[in-house]
């Protein structure tokens, strides 16, 4: 059975660099979204922190 939502947007992590597609929670700020979950959310600063 093929996926009922294949052509969903998508964008990539900030922190995790991995790709995530767009849910319907975020539907009204899609624009905002940067991160694909709350852990990467935390995370975003201890991430900065590492970065060369």
């Amino acid at each position: 059975m093929p996926h009922a939502k294949p052509h969903l947007p998508s964008k990539t992590c900030e922190v995790c660099q991995r790709p995530f597609v767009w849910r319907k929670k975020w539907a009204s700020c899609w624009h905002e979204v940067k991160y694909c979950s709350e852990r990467c959310r935390r995370n975003r600063a201890k991430n900065r922190e590492n970065s060369p």
